[in-house]
């Protein structure tokens, strides 16, 4: 028995002297060196926010970081063209379309995912292959002037009469997020889905359709949604105090925060099998940038509290789960987070292929 204790603190000992030269490997003193060295960058994303998170880098650091909005497919254009014409200027991206950055920039070579070494016994590995910065909530929500809680408990809820003209959000043709996140739930959820339907219905679903997934998309898209063009309109709909007519429907966590200009929204805790979905953005740095050792610090500062602390207020979440939502944070989806849908990076590139299947079962569907 002394023999086998003194094997298994040896053991491990050796465990903690290979974990810590791991987390050794990793020198952050010396990236910011090798960032002193070299020229400012240029940063994009989708988000105004990086504007800001930009500015704070380079007074952190003392380098210099110029942030630049500009939309998923404006970026991935961006990037595409100088890296085919090899005059690569800008050094990092956050895409959110994580599909179509996988298949238009990852797997052409344009850019690379690098995880910094000293995050990686914290970041859930689901998130490093490849690496992803943020995730962006986008939740079920109701008006808090006409009900004290949620008026629905069960997604399926949303394809019956009593909805019927009644259920707000962006129109999936022309906003792909909504197509992949009908594509997770097939690949991921369809059970959860099936489950859920037996749940409010009390008999099993039986349906021509190829899943409960395509089951649910056809049946709501024939309960006459009431389709926006933005985000905006979708939180105007659902979330308006003086709204006569009785919506829930889908936004972003970031609408919340219009309820300090009298805006009623309410989120749809609990609601089964899940009360949204947290959508990826990409962190990646461009292949042949002139400064990768900035690119990479600025990486790294973005899956810190401080770094991403500008989205953070947006209810957007750091894939990094030791940084948590400011305590103010509008919507209160941290408390929530658990019952989020999980988007899984894994089968990306199947959500990009199915995106116009998807679209054609939401039209030849939809009814006003």
């Amino acid at each position: 028995m002394k023999r086998n204790l003194t094997a298994a603190v040896v053991a491990s000992a050796l465990l903690s002297c290979s974990a810590f030269a791991q987390a050794e490997t990793f020198d952050l003193q010396q990236l910011i060196a090798a960032a002193k060295q070299e020229q400012p960058i240029t940063v994009y994303a989708s988000t105004g926010k990086i504007v800001q998170q930009a500015k704070a880098f380079s007074e952190q650091y003392g380098l210099q970081a110029n942030g630049v909005k500009a939309d998923a497919p404006q970026i991935i254009e961006i990037i595409s063209r100088e890296a085919q014409a090899k005059n690569v200027r800008a050094d990092v991206a956050i895409v959110e379309d994580a599909p179509a950055g996988m298949t238009q920039l990852l797997n052409k070579g344009y850019v690379q995912s690098w995880v910094p070494d000293d995050l990686k016994g914290s970041i859930p590995a689901r998130y490093q292959d490849p690496l992803t910065v943020v995730l962006a909530p986008n939740v079920f929500a109701y008006n808090t002037t006409h009900h004290a809680t949620c008026p629905v408990t069960n997604l399926w809820q949303l394809t019956e009469p009593a909805w019927r003209g009644r259920v707000a959000m962006q129109d999936p043709t022309s906003k792909p997020a909504y197509t992949d996140w009908f594509s997770q739930m097939e690949t991921h959820y369809d059970q959860q889905m099936r489950d859920a339907y037996q749940q409010q219905f009390g008999k099993p679903l039986q349906t021509d359709e190829k899943s409960a997934t395509a089951a649910f998309v056809k049946a709501l898209a024939g309960n006459g949604v009431l389709l926006t063009h933005s985000d905006n309109d979708a939180a105007s709909a659902i979330g308006a105090p003086d709204g006569k007519t009785d919506f829930v429907g889908l936004v972003s966590t970031a609408k919340f925060r219009d309820n300090k200009q009298g805006m009623k929204l309410g989120l749809c805790s609990g609601l089964k099998p899940f009360i949204g979905w947290n959508y990826p953005s990409l962190g990646v740095v461009a292949t042949g940038s002139k400064s990768p050792n900035t690119a990479k610090l600025f990486i790294h500062y973005l899956l810190t509290a401080e770094g991403i602390a500008p989205q953070g207020v947006d209810g957007k979440m750091s894939s990094n789960p030791a940084v948590k939502l400011p305590a103010d944070e509008a919507s209160g989806i941290e408390k929530y987070r658990g019952e989020l849908m999980e988007y899984l990076t894994a089968t990306a590139k199947e959500d990009w292929k199915s995106r116009q299947d998807w679209q054609d079962i939401w039209s030849l569907n939809y009814k006003k």
